[in-house]
This record gives structure tokens, C-alpha cells and sequence, in this order.
């Protein structure tokens, strides 16, 4: 499994949208800075995925969130694969029996199946949109998040099949 975790909030991010000819179309904007975050983990062989919508990125809750993610297929042991923020190398995360960190290289967002997830989220349920309060940026992420931990096979779509090749080329070096 590759795990990340993605901050969404109030503030967004404007995107080109379709509109007729001759017409220029009103996006709303805002500049919030109210966030949360979401751990996810994703197996791009399966398209299992695992994630919690946790107010900040910590040790301790990461290590909720790991506690969650070897709890749902408790029998199995899972390698998952991080990247190198101080968080998951951290001295007091607790990583349970069944779980292995390993390490992604440094500086490589393309390796990881995760950052596709949240770019894919942004873009199908954040676009143009305008939250008037951090509970309605929560309840979007969850259910965008549901929807996904729900449909494993859109999760080993053909551009997953791409990166994993990719993710091969990456621990080639």
C-alpha cells in the first residue's frame, strides 16, 4: 500500500470550466485559511483503499490512522510505503504488528498512487467551489473519499496500470 496525507480547506483553488461561446463564466473565489486533512492509503494492485478526514497531520494521529488501516484486514501483513515527512519517521508513532514502513525516495510525488487520488478529488469534487464553513469542506471530502473506498476497480483504472509502472521505474535508481 502507498499512504499520504492531502490538506483540503476553505480557500480555493480557481479551474477552467466549459461554458458557451461568447460567454465568460462568474467562479467565486475566497481566501479561507481553514483546513483539514485526510490520510489515505491505496493498494494500485487491488485498489483497496483506506482513509480518515483528521483535523491535523501529527504522529499521533498517524498512528490512528495506521492502527485503523491494519485493523480492516487484520490476518494480513501489509507493507506500506511513505514519504519522508516528519511525521511518519517520528519517535513516538506507534506502528502495529502487522504494519512495515518503507520509505519512498525523497522528493518524488509521482511515485506515490495517492497524490493522483487527491488531485482527482480536488478536481471532481472542490472545483469552483465555495465552502462557507470547514464542516461542509469535511463532509465533501468524506463522501468523495467514500465513494472512492468503494470502487476498488475505478481505483486500478487504466492510469493506475500506468503508474505502476512508473512506481517500478522510481525503485529502479
Amino acid at each position: 500500500m502507498f499512504q499520504d496525507e492531502g490538506r483540503f480547506g476553505r480557500i480555493n483553488d480557481p479551474r477552467c470550466c466549459w461554458a458557451p461561446s461568447g460567454i465568460r463564466p462568474n467562479v467565486p473565489a475566497q481566501i479561507v485559511r481553514e483546513y483539514t486533512y485526510a490520510f489515505a492509503a491505496i493498494s494500485p494492485h487491488d485498489g483497496v483503499m483506506d482513509s480518515l478526514v483528521l483535523p491535523e497531520v501529527n504522529a499521533e494521529l498517524m498512528s490512528i490512522f495506521l492502527a485503523e488501516v491494519s485493523a480492516r484486514p487484520p490476518k494480513e501483513f501489509i507493507l506500506m510505503f511513505a514519504d519522508q515527512a516528519g511525521w511518519p519517521r517520528a519517535k513516538d508513532l506507534r506502528i502495529p504488528e502487522n504494519l512495515r514502513l518503507a520509505w519512498l525516495p525523497p522528493y518524488s510525488p509521482e511515485c506515490n498512487p495517492v497524490e493522483r487520488l487527491w488531485d482527482e478529488i480536488r478536481e471532481k469534487s472542490f472545483h469552483n467551489r465555495v465552502f462557507e464553513r470547514l464542516d461542509a469542506v469535511e463532509d465533501t471530502l468524506v463522501v468523495a473519499l467514500a465513494t472512492l473506498e468503494h470502487d476498488p476497480p475505478r481505483n486500478v483504472s487504466s492510469p493506475m496500470r500506468q503508474l505502476r509502472l512508473e512506481i517500478s521505474e522510481c525503485f529502479l535508481c
